[in-house]
Order: C-alpha cells, then sequence, then structure tokens
C-alpha cells in the first residue's frame, strides 16, 4: 500500500496540488527486489525516476485502528525505493503499470521502530549525489494517520508494507546508474540501474 503526494515540496514538483486526503495506489509483490539487484528500465516507458521513501512494515493485522494504537501493530521501517515510469503514469489514468512493473521496489533491511518516528530522516543519493533529504515529520499526513486512514477501508496484514511519499528531489535514471535510498541510522538499499 503506497501514498503519494505526501511531502508539499514534492507535490510542488510535480506540478500538483497536495490532496485532501492521502492519495493511495498499490505496488505488487512482484516489483520488490532487494539491495543489489538491478532496476530494469522496461523498453518504451520513457522517463522513470526514483522515490526514496519511509517503508512501514506491518506486524500483526490492522482494521479500523486509531492514530493513537495503529503503532502497537507496527514491526519496523524499512528503506524503500517507489520506482515511476512518469509517461505512464500520465497518460494510463491510473498507475498500475507507471508504478508495478518488475524491480520498481527495491527495499533495504527491516529496523525495529524508533522511538521518535517524526525524527526518521530519508536520504536518497543518485551516483553518489544527494538528491532527496526529509524527515518524517515534513510529512502532509503523519504515519500514524496513514494507519487509520488506510485500515479504515482496507485491512492491512502481517508482512505488509505501507510506502509513506516521496519528498522533492526526485531525478530520471539512465542504464549504467547507482541509487541509494537510506534511512538514517536504520536501513539502507543500494542498486544498480540496467535496461530492460
Amino acid at each position: 500500500m503506497c501514498v503519494g503526494r505526501n511531502y508539499l515540496d514534492h507535490a510542488k514538483e510535480m506540478g500538483n496540488d497536495v490532496p485532501k486526503e492521502p492519495l493511495l495506489f498499490l505496488k505488487p509483490p512482484s516489483s520488490v527486489i532487494a539491495g543489489g539487484e538491478a532496476i530494469r528500465l522496461p523498453e518504451g516507458a520513457g522517463r522513470i525516476d526514483f522515490e526514496g521513501e519511509i517503508g512501514v512494515v506491518i506486524g500483526s493485522r490492522l482494521s479500523r485502528a486509531s492514530a493513537g494504537t495503529a503503532l502497537k501493530s507496527v514491526r519496523g521501517l524499512i528503506a524503500a525505493n517507489d520506482v515511476s515510469a512518469r509517461d505512464w503514469q500520465k497518460n494510463d489514468g491510473q498507475w498500475a503499470r507507471a508504478k508495478g512493473c518488475d524491480t520498481f521496489l527495491p527495499l533495504g533491511t527491516e529496523a525495529p521502530l524508533p522511538a521518535d518516528l517524526s525524527a526518521v530522516t530519508v536520504v536518497t543519493r543518485h551516483n553518489g549525489v544527494e538528491k532527496q533529504r526529509a524527515r518524517a515529520s515534513d510529512m502532509v499526513f503523519s504515519i500514524p494517520f496513514l494507519l487509520e486512514y488506510v485500515t479504515r477501508y482496507i485491512t492491512l496484514e502481517a508482512g505488509d508494507l505501507l510506502l509513506t511519499g516521496t519528498p522533492a528531489g526526485v531525478a530520471q535514471l539512465q542504464p549504467g546508474d547507482t541509487v541509494e535510498v537510506e534511512l538514517l541510522g536504520l536501513s539502507s538499499v543500494r542498486n544498480p540501474v540496467a535496461a530492460g
């Protein structure tokens, strides 16, 4: 389960308004890869961007949760890269193909939930150059609120993953690139980029 446009600066850089309610979409399990595996750029996809994100790993079934209690069902955090094909995202009218291709969800190693969730910082480096940096406190909708909102409609099961949105600084990937997403002091994932 993923959230779009959850950082004001990213919504602005993409020419979008921040939604009044969280904007939800799904990525399939088949999009997941580990660190070191190649992000493969499908032929004909046009522009494909990295999106560094804070991933929230669900530890136990969560349905109709309250923001005050939802974190009790969280197992930990994980660095995530919501790879996105922009032309398909714009043209398809929904985001299944643009966000769901094979290799479009690199995930790091899981880390325990820290005491201060609002201080968690996501950093993305593209070919060694820092492109994104933001804290969880910069989100439009907080992680506890997102868990409450999502589970109002959709039950999350143990092992499910909630991606919480990306900050400003996304950029296009090219074959031969390397992209790294890090949750500072917690988790990281680094992947090469390849054609097709």
